[in-house]
């Protein structure tokens, strides 16, 4: 966080004084376990907690300062040092967006530049955001989310972590209404903005994927003229954006779409025995570079392409962003994560989140890896589909069978649709397992998993088949040496 001081808080939040101020906060954080000497902290509303509870034990912790809607004091009847103002997350906006605004200008009085990319879609955001992240930060300074940090809380947490030697800000943006990121693009104001897809999740929030497309969108109408859109040409309602913006826009295909202008497109594509992506990338007035990804699945060669796409946005040389494509792995966890285990067996935890497009690319890959294997398909639930809920965990229960993807475990009642679609369309007995908890499919696992299988675990994230991927990926234990070094006490 650049300085500021508690009288400029108080000025950029429209917010009332009641601390020293010329006191200045080098950090800024909104959990109390987080805060360090000299913090910010800021006391918002929580969904299972109210951060004003906590004020005292961030300023045991070292914070010098709170943002906060309302005072609080001390077991001594003294108010924390504060800025009271009306919301504490709008407040937080603000002073991002002031943040960003005097990076941007002492940076141009210097002679140069912050180059802000915002990147929002349906699925792959973190993907794409943590390769392009990778790209730029071998040319110079660059800050990106820490995992998944891309709401109105986590978006000015990313930002707080620029400074002027800042050259790149990636920002990941996520929405679950119209509206959300056209707040969020107006807060960094963004050079480059990346748009990947259109999917159904959040349906159910948004009211249907014609508004999901809508508040995609809002990302490219917010550029400037100079700026540039980087849209994904294979999917159409992301294709149909170019006529939303006043930027540049400079497409990316997967699948040799046609396009006018500009295009990054993947050629000569093909997925070696591990699953991983090759093609040749071709750039824009560059010439193609060779792309050996050590990412699993062919879906990710369209986060592979809109990275590229960025990059090259952003200046960085073809050559660059090939060496840097095929030198990195997922950085985030959760998304494809392969895990060798001793005894032979192998887990692919992509239980992050999960959506009906994620899934589909999912299962295909597990079918395509598994070929001479058992595999399973480890499914739960795919959450805020809303009235297409049922319709959608029923066709995956089909693909799943048709792709001979060995053995089905169903966990969760939300998802049990999936496993009865499987049933009917003709996978029973063992092939076929509904489980009402995960500890019920752990054991299930554990009993029958055998040397050479291949297990896939896929579920949205409060689900949390994530979890149970991780259990599974340890090696399995001798129960005869199990309690080996342990003491009876």
């Amino acid at each position: 966080m650049i300085a500021l001081t508690a009288a400029e808080i108080a000025e950029i939040t429209n917010g009332q004084l009641l601390a020293d101020p010329d006191v200045t906060p080098g950090s800024v954080v909104t959990d109390s376990r987080e805060a360090i000497s000299g913090s910010l902290y800021v006391a918002k509303p929580g969904e299972n907690a109210d951060g004003h509870a906590f004020v005292g034990a961030a300023f045991d912790k070292g914070a010098v300062l709170a943002l906060a809607e309302r005072e609080i004091a001390d077991a001594d009847g003294r108010t924390y040092p504060s800025v009271i103002v009306d919301d504490a997350v709008l407040a937080m906006g603000a002073l991002a967006a002031e943040q960003v605004r005097r990076i941007r200008a002492r940076r141009e009085a210097s002679g140069e530049q912050l180059t802000v990319i915002g990147i929002t879609g349906s699925a792959g955001k973190t993907t794409t955001k943590d390769l392009l992240a990778g790209i730029l930060s071998t040319e110079a300074n660059t800050v990106a989310p820490q995992g998944s940090y891309n709401g109105e809380v986590g978006v000015p947490l990313t930002v707080f972590q620029a400074g002027f030697d800042t050259r790149y800000l990636v920002i990941e943006m996520g929405a679950t209404g119209i509206g959300h990121i056209r707040y969020l693009a107006d807060m960094v104001a963004p050079e480059i903005g990346v748009v990947l897809g259109v999917g159904t999740a959040h349906a159910g929030e948004f009211g249907g994927v014609e508004n999901i497309a809508t508040a995609k969108g809002e990302l490219v109408e917010a550029l400037h003229p100079t700026g540039t859109a980087v849209l994904n040409l294979d999917d159409p309602r992301v294709a149909a954006m170019a006529e939303r913006t006043p930027a540049t826009v400079l497409g990316f295909s997967a699948r040799q779409a046609a396009a006018k202008g500009p295009a990054v497109r993947a050629e000569h594509l093909d997925t070696n025995a591990s699953g991983h992506p090759e093609f040749d990338l071709e750039l824009p007035g560059e010439a193609p570079v060779r792309v050996s990804s050590r990412l699993i699945g062919e879906h990710h060669v369209s986060n592979l392409l809109a990275a590229a796409a960025a990059a090259h946005a952003a200046g960085i040389p073809a050559a660059h962003i090939g060496a840097s494509l095929s030198s990195q792995s997922a950085a985030s966890r959760w998304r494809m994560e392969r895990t060798e285990r001793p005894d032979g067996v192998t887990v692919i935890n992509d239980a992050y989140n999960a959506n009906p497009e994620s899934m589909r690319a999912a299962l295909r890959t597990l079918a395509d890896l598994g070929q001479g294997r058992r595999t399973w398909a480890v499914l739960g639930a795919m959450l805020e589909l809303g009235e297409d809920s049922i319709r959608e965990h029923t066709a995956v229960g089909t693909q799943v069978v048709r792709l001979n993807i060995s053995r089905l475990v169903v966990v969760g009642r939300e998802a049990r649709s999936l496993y009865v679609s499987a049933v009917q369309e003709g996978s029973w007995g063992d092939e076929c397992i509904f489980a009402e908890t995960a500890d019920e499919a752990y054991d299930l696992l554990q009993e029958q998993l055998e040397p050479g299988d291949l297990v896939l675990f896929k579920s949205s994230n409060s689900i949390g088949l994530r979890h149970l991927g991780d259990r599974i990926a340890l090696p399995p234990q001798n129960p005869a040496t199990a309690n080996e070094g342990s003491e009876l006490l």
